[in-house]
């Protein structure tokens, strides 16, 4: 595997989670992690590191 596809493929994994995070938000899904509910502000940290890594790593498979 190469550079530029690992990096693609990392930034279109990323991608998908904050796309997920952010449908988390909008129908306001909850989950529970052993018996504990996690906050929905919990979700837009999520989106915002998966957006800021997905940046990245299209950004460095332009690069490589």
């Amino acid at each position: 595997m190469t550079t530029r596809t690992f990096c693609t493929l990392a930034a279109a994994i990323f991608a998908l989670i904050a796309v997920l995070q952010l449908i988390r938000i909008v129908m306001g899904w909850s989950v529970t992690l052993n018996g504990v509910d996690v906050p929905l502000w919990a979700s837009w940290i999520a989106v915002t590191v998966a957006a800021a890594l997905s940046f990245i790593g299209f950004r460095a498979a332009m690069r490589g």
